[in-house]
Parts: C-alpha cells; sequence; structure tokens
C-alpha cells in the first residue's frame, strides 16, 4: 500500500487566504483576552464592568469589517469617556512610558492592549486589499489605549508601583502637560 501525503491530512488547505481571516482570529484573541481579565478584576467593580462592556464590542469589531459596520459613533464616544476616566485617576503613573508589569490582572490587561495593537495592523493590511471604515481604526486605537490605562489604573488599585521604561535607543522627550 502506498504512504499517503501526510501534509494533506496532518494540515488541510486553507479555505480563505484573505486578510479578514486574520482580522477576525485577532479580534478573537483580543476578547478572549479580555475575558480573562474580566475573570480577574472582579474584585475591582469598575473594571470589570467596563470590561464585561468591551467584550462583546471586540466581537463587534471582529465582525465589522465582513459582516455588518456594528461599531458606531455612539460606541466610540462610549469607549472614549471610559479611557478619559481612568485616564484621570493614573494621570501621575502615565507620564513616562512604562513596563508591562504588576498584578496578573494588569499583565493580563497588557497582553490585551498588544492583541488590539496587532488587530490594528491586521486591519491595516485589510485596508490595502480594500476600503476600511474609519471608525473601526479609531475605535481598535482606542480600545489599545483604554485597556493600558486600565492595566495601570488595576495596579494603582493594588498599591503596585508602575516601572518607568527608560529606551537605550531612543532620547528622553519631556511629556507635554
Amino acid at each position: 500500500m502506498a504512504q499517503k501525503d501526510l501534509r494533506f491530512i496532518c494540515y488541510p488547505y486553507m479555505r480563505e487566504s484573505v486578510s479578514t481571516v486574520d482580522f477576525e482570529i485577532r479580534t478573537d484573541s483580543l476578547t478572549t483576552q479580555i475575558g480573562m481579565a474580566a475573570s480577574l478584576t472582579k474584585d475591582i467593580p469598575d473594571v470589570h464592568r467596563d470590561l464585561m462592556e468591551l467584550l462583546p464590542m471586540a466581537y463587534h469589531l471582529n465582525g465589522s469589517v465582513r459582516g455588518k459596520l456594528a461599531i458606531t459613533i455612539e460606541d466610540l464616544d462610549h469607549l472614549s469617556s471610559i479611557y478619559d476616566r481612568y485616564v484621570a485617576e493614573v494621570k501621575e503613573q502615565i507620564e513616562t512610558f512604562v513596563l508591562p508589569q504588576g498584578s496578573t490582572a494588569a499583565c493580563v490587561l497588557h497582553a490585551c492592549r498588544s492583541e488590539a495593537k496587532k488587530s490594528v495592523r491586521a486591519l491595516h493590511k485589510i485596508s490595502l486589499e480594500r476600503e476600511v471604515p474609519g471608525i473601526l481604526f479609531d475605535y481598535a486605537h482606542l480600545l489599545a489605549n483604554v485597556l493600558f490605562v486600565m492595566a495601570v489604573y488595576i495596579n494603582k488599585q493594588q498599591c503596585i508601583e508602575e516601572i518607568p521604561f527608560i529606551s537605550k535607543s531612543y532620547p528622553t522627550k519631556p511629556m507635554k502637560k
């Protein structure tokens, strides 16, 4: 009996190769990480509530590329208000670039932030193939920023100091006030 080509048994061909699939995988990973962060923040009710609101929004971001646009200007405004609320709490801690460290919940939120940034890059790749509504870029960028300030907020709530990152590659610029 002839041996079968195992490449096709172990790794069946991918049915879709368009960039929308990569974006959907990225945003699915982002949503999963947000869910993990929510499970770790039940003792910080405001963060937990906000993360539970962001969970379906990350999936709405996911489907808005291939399906119906599900992110609205109201959603963007709401996300902006969440951002402003956390920034007001952590202004001093974010005056410099900080290392992604701290409590487990904060570290998971830093991973979420990274996934959101990867989602922006995947969205950009789609925009090279076809038109993408600008609101999706705005939402994904702002979501990354929200997840960052949430991470810093959690560390502050748990009395964990931020560790500034001092780059050896780039000159340090004073922050604008």
